[in-house]
Order: structure tokens, then C-alpha cells, then sequence
């Protein structure tokens, strides 16, 4: 049986290192999952955002949750977190240049939504 695949063609290989260079699985490994695109949405629609906030605008995740993708975020250059020396200590984050690249994205798809999930669920 031909297989019709031709792998000198496929847009990704697996690297050595295991990890597939496709450009889309790069993409989702920094702003894919449940939570990542909600967060940077919501800091988008008023920036910069506290932390305290954010957990009020999603009730459905944990503190944890939050604060490891945040941390994520941060560590891939998708937002910029401010820590101020005050008591009670307050932090706020924002995107950085490289996330306001994300936003004509991340406005498509609230428009899509907008346009496609309305009447589903």
C-alpha cells in the first residue's frame, strides 16, 4: 500500500530535541490552553491589569492556575509583570510589545466568536 504522505514536504519535522518546529505548535505552546488567550484578553481590555482582578473576571480558575499562566506568559515575553513595594503588595501586568503583536488576533477571534458561537452552547 502507497502511503500518500511525503515527509520531505511536511511543514514541521520533529527536532532532535523532540519538539516540533511547525510555527503553529510554537504559537500554541505560549498562548494555547484553556486559560492563556481569556487572560490576555482581559488584560487587554484594560491595561495593566491586577492580579486580584483577573481572578474576579475568571471565577473558574484557581489561584494556582492563574499564577502558573501568568508566570508562562511572562517567561515568553507576552506580558510584562510589575511587582511595587507596598503594603499590601500589589502587582500589576500588561502586555509587552511582542504580546500587542497578539491583539488583531485575539480581536478576530471575539469576532468570530461573536459571529459563529452566539447561538450554540
Amino acid at each position: 500500500m502507497k502511503k500518500d504522505t511525503n515527509v520531505e514536504l511536511q511543514p514541521f519535522v520533529k527536532e532532535e530535541t523532540g519538539e516540533y518546529n511547525c510555527p503553529m505548535t510554537k504559537v500554541l505552546r505560549i498562548i494555547g490552553g484553556k486559560w492563556k488567550l481569556l487572560i490576555l484578553n482581559a488584560i487587554l481590555l484594560e491595561c495593566p491589569k491586577r492580579f486580584g482582578t483577573l481572578k474576579k473576571m475568571m471565577p473558574d480558575i484557581t489561584q494556582a492556575t492563574l499564577t502558573v499562566q501568568l508566570r508562562e506568559l511572562e517567561r515568553d515575553g507576552i506580558i510584562l509583570r510589575t511587582a511595587y513595594a507596598e503594603s499590601p503588595p500589589r502587582v500589576e501586568y500588561k502586555l509587552t510589545e511582542l504580546g500587542l503583536t497578539l491583539v488583531p488576533i485575539i480581536e478576530l477571534i471575539n469576532k468570530w466568536g461573536n459571529t459563529h458561537c452566539v447561538n450554540s452552547r
